[in-house]
This record gives structure tokens, sequence and C-alpha cells, in this order.
């Protein structure tokens, strides 16, 4: 039982405030299950009422974990021990000028027993146990420490034999799963019936691979503040491991899936009516070596696979694949149906991997993330659309409808793109993907294909990583990209702008605002004027102080023409 001692002095107002619990660890017993062996009757857990908070000195609290007995020795024992003692022990140490209690404390004992003290004894050693956040059992006199140590031991030994078997028994389980064929979804199945909750794979950045459990628990799931918009679990704030046993999270954990120096995503696991304990960690840890097993073989499938796939996407991209019935057939067989209106998308990673400080396996394993990525969501809303992974791009042939507009294949690419980016970037590196326009043969993609290129490098060129860019949107700058020295275009800006060319000054970057709308607006100076919301006289200042900087741009149309040019030159990125 629990006793306040009211009646002990508090010797030392100043104590420093008690440490915090010690975590769940596996295989361990709480303190409050070990109160009721035998060799515990009667025992008494003693506290000063000014160091009585539930969180950090209540034995009975969830998280006291005790994980081996032992006798009180010069050896310091390792954390969440019970250390057992008589009074007559503790009187010696204190005479040879040692403090046992603190020693216990910092050594990370989960508590300490004294069998046989006086009312004084236990007011000294309160004083120190209650600052540093240690409970202490106090027993009768005739209760012998050694014999605490063995019963004690006999219950931590049954405990832990018991987890053993558990984990090991679902460990061949799940193991022969995976043998036996068995996917991701059927090894969450399994594990979800062990925990009595759900359970998920997801990707390093929480994009859920494979679920299962019950409809009610994965609904509910679902619902936590851990998952986004999207269904994404948001692994930038997701703890790893055990939590504690009272807080609102303590019905989920995570674990990672490693193989090597791989890292193949989380598995989750959920339930709804208790706190998930380290020993349940635990079998989610030994459950995820499972996982890595399974994401390997998959992933050994798919790279024969996805051999012979990107070998026929690079063909049918080149025009090296043969007659269009001849492709549409080879297409079919790897499940891709291609006989249909198309637009060639590319989307490709802002960083350049050919000058990155990242290691080579690292590179290689974003680009597999990415790639993955962009499959899942496009089998989402079309299973049977080609996507595949080349170098530092994934390209993927997106179905349109015949009177689809370029309005509506962006929103169809845009929507896609918003999917594999997640709700705010989840971490992952950005992309700018290009689009070209519709393609109603196969014939026709190597020609569509060198559009989507075009869009996505020009597109990052006039706004930046994430551009998302059609080919039509392209206008001049379709030629202007076909000039490989930037150099080149750099001077023709010089040359045609002037002073007008640089921001040096806020008047450039004003005057040459002006310029460009009133070249765009067919030199209206009325609709200009009221575009930069001007006074029509203001304007026509500026159009004179224009002219007397770049030349008599209003009547001379090849000057106008060279000005418009130098304007959308200065627009591109890198020039």
């Amino acid at each position: 039982m629990v006793k306040v001692a009211n009646d002990v002095p508090l010797l030392d107002p100043e104590l420093p405030s008690a440490a915090p619990p010690v975590a769940d660890v596996v295989g361990s017993v709480r303190l409050q299950t070990l109160l009721a062996l035998p060799a515990l009757a009667d025992a008494e857990v003693v506290q000063h009422p000014a160091y009585s908070n539930p969180a950090y000195l209540d034995p009975a609290h969830p998280d006291r974990a005790v994980t081996r007995a032992s006798l009180l020795g010069a050896t310091p024992q390792p954390a969440n021990h019970l250390v057992c003692t008589d009074a007559t022990t503790l009187a010696a140490w204190e005479k040879a000028g040692r403090d046992p209690v603190t020693w216990c404390a910092r050594g990370g004992a989960a508590a300490l027993a004294v069998a046989g003290s006086t009312p004084h004894q236990v007011a000294r050693w309160l004083r120190v146990a209650a600052a540093e956040g240690l409970p202490l059992v106090v027993l009768p006199a005739e209760r012998r420490p050694e014999l605490l140590v063995t019963e004690v031991l006999e219950v931590l030994l049954d405990q832990q034999a018991g987890i053993l078997r558990r984990v090991d028994e679902a460990h061949q389980i799940l193991v022969g799963v995976v043998l036996q064929g068995g996917g991701l979804e059927d090894l969450c199945e399994r594990l979800a019936g062990f925990l009595g909750g759900a359970a998920m794979v997801t990707t390093s950045d929480g994009r859920v691979l494979a679920q299962a459990g019950s409809p009610a628990g994965l609904a509910a799931a679902l619902t936590l503040e851990c998952f986004d918009r999207t269904g994404r679990l948001v692994t930038e704030r997701e703890r790893v491991g055990t939590r504690p046993s009272h807080a609102a999270d303590a019905g989920r954990a995570v674990v990672r899936i490693v193989a090597g120096q791989l890292d193949h995503g989380l598995l989750a696991a959920f339930v709804e009516d208790r706190a998930l304990t380290a020993d349940d960690v635990h079998l989610l840890e030994r459950a995820a070596t499972v996982a890595a097993l399974a994401i390997t073989k998959e992933q050994a499938v798919l790279a024969v696979e996805s051999k012979y796939r990107a070998e026929f996407l690079r063909d049918a991209l080149s025009g090296r694949a043969g007659a269009p019935a001849e492709a549409t057939a080879h297409a079919a067989a790897l499940g891709w149906d291609i006989d249909r209106r198309l637009v060639v998308v590319v989307a490709e990673t802002d960083e350049d991997d050919a000058h990155t400080t990242r290691r080579p396996e690292e590179v290689a394993s974003l680009q597999q993330r990415f790639a993955r990525a962009w499959s899942q969501a496009m089998a989402v809303r079309d299973p049977r659309a080609p996507v595949m992974g080349f170098s530092q791009e994934v390209v993927a042939l997106v179905a349109v409808p015949s009177a689809a507009d370029t309005d509506t294949v962006m929103r169809t690419v845009t929507e896609v793109v918003r999917v594999v980016s997640g709700i705010g970037g989840g971490g992952r590196r950005t992309f700018s993907t290009g689009v070209s326009r519709p393609v109603e043969s196969v014939k026709d993609l190597p020609q569509a294909y060198e559009e989507a290129l075009s869009a996505v490098s020009v597109g990052r060129q006039l706004y930046g990583d994430s551009a998302v860019t059609h080919f039509d949107g392209l206008g001049i700058f379709r030629l202007l990209a076909l000039i490989p020295d930037s150099a080149d275009l750099r001077r023709f800006v010089d040359e045609a702008l002037g002073s007008l060319a640089t921001d040096d000054t806020p008047e450039s970057a004003d005057l040459r605002n002006t310029l460009s709308t009133l070249i765009d607006t067919n030199l209206n100076v009325a609709e200009t004027a009221r575009l930069l919301f001007f006074h029509y006289n203001t304007l026509r200042y500026r159009i004179a102080k224009l002219e007397k900087l770049l030349g008599p741009f209003t009547t001379d149309p090849q000057l106008r023409l060279k000005l418009a040019l130098a304007l959308r030159v200065h627009q591109m990125r890198g020039i």
C-alpha cells in the first residue's frame, strides 16, 4: 500500500524536483504488480506530501517498471532494478560516509525496499528518496532481502519467458506468411490480430502501402492527428518506439523497417482499448524484420519486371518500339494501355544528382521512393497507365478524354502532382513537371516526350522549382531555350535594355515593368495606365523617359520586337 508520511518533517525545503518516471521496458513488471507478492505483504510505500506527485513518485504509476531485483552492493545496479536491503546495511553505508539512497536513485533504481527500519531512519531516507524521485518500500524486520530478491526474480523470469514464447511464435507465423507467398497486406492482417487493433505499413515519408484490421479500427486510426488530409502518416512529427502509458497517443506505436543500410518505411500499430507496452513494441520490431523481408522480396520481383518495362518504355519514347499495333500489344502484355489519347508527363527532381553531396546509395533510395510515389498515385487514378523512373526523372503516360482542353489536362496532372508531393511536402525533394500536347498514336510518343522535356526544363527557368508547365504555355520561350549559351542571351538583354537589365535601383525594375505592360497592350496608353494605376500624363512622361533610354520603340517595330524578346529572356532564370 502507498502511505503518505505526514509525520515526517521536511528537512530541506529547497530539495530539487523529482526525476521523471522510468519508461516502459521490454519484459518488465510494474511495481504495483510486485507489491501483491507474499514477500511484500504488509509493505508500505512512504512518500512525503511535498513530493507526492503521482506522475513521478507514485510506485503504482504504470510507467514504474522493474526488470531485475538485486541486493544493495558496491557495484551500481543497472536501471529498473528493485534494490533490496535492510536497515542495518543502510546504516553501515552511512557510517562509512556514503549515501545509499542517492546511490540507488542515480543508478536508475525502480524502487528501494528496506526491511527493519525505525521511524527516524525512514524520515532521514525519505528526505533523499523524495528529492530523487525514488519510491521507498518499507518492510517488516522479519523479511529477508534475499528471499524478496528470489521471489521477484521468479516473477520476472516467468514474465520474460512468456514474452519470448509469444514473440517467437508470432515471428514464426509472420515469416511463414511471407515464405508462403503472402505480402504486406497479409502481414498487417496477422499483426492486427496479434495486437487486437489495426496495423499498417507506410513508406518512409508516410504513404500507406498496406493496412489491415477491423474497419472501425482503421477508420478510427485514420482520423487521428498523425495523418494529414491525404491519408499520409506525418512521419516528421511521429515518435518511433514506445509512448508513456498515460499519454493521449499511448494506443499507437511506430517502428522503422530497416534492411542493411536501407530504410524501407514504417510499421505502425493502433489499438483503441489499451496502451501499447514495450512488449508490444518488441513484437512490432520483430514484425518489422519480417516486413523488410517481404519488401525486399517484392522489390526483387519488381526489379526484374521493371527492367523489361523500362526498356520497352524507353523504346516507345525513342520511336524504337516497332509498329503501333505491335507496341500496343507489347504494352498490354506488361499491363499497360497505350492505345488511347495520351499526354506524356515528365517529373524531374530539382536537385541535380550529378552534383549532389548525398551518398550514391541515398540518391538511389530517394529516386526509388520518388518513382514509387508516382506509381502509387497513378495506380489509384489509372492502374493501366505506364509509369517508370529513369535516372533523375519519372515518365508517366496519362490518359486524357478526347474533348479535354489544355486546362482540363493541367488540372488532372496538377492533382497527381499534389498527391505525389503530399500536403506540405513532408521533407521530400522538390520536383518540376512538364506536360506534352495530347497524342493519338504510339508513333507520336517521341515528339510528345521531347515536348514534355522542354516544358519541364523551360518551366523551371521561368517559374523556379516545383513548376508544373504545359508545352503550349511556353510560347516564345521554346525558341529561346534552344540557345545553348546563356551568356549570349545575357549579352543580348544587356545590349537591348541597357540600365533596365538590372535591378540595381527600384526605378529600373519599375520602368521595365512599364515597358513590358506597354508592349503587351500593343502600346495602348490608356489601357496601360489603367493596368498600372497611373495618370495618363504620368504614363506619357514615362514613355518619353523610356524612349530616351532605349530609342524610339513606339515608332520602330523592329526595336519594339527586340525589346519584347529581351524582356522575355529577362524572365528566364539563370540568364
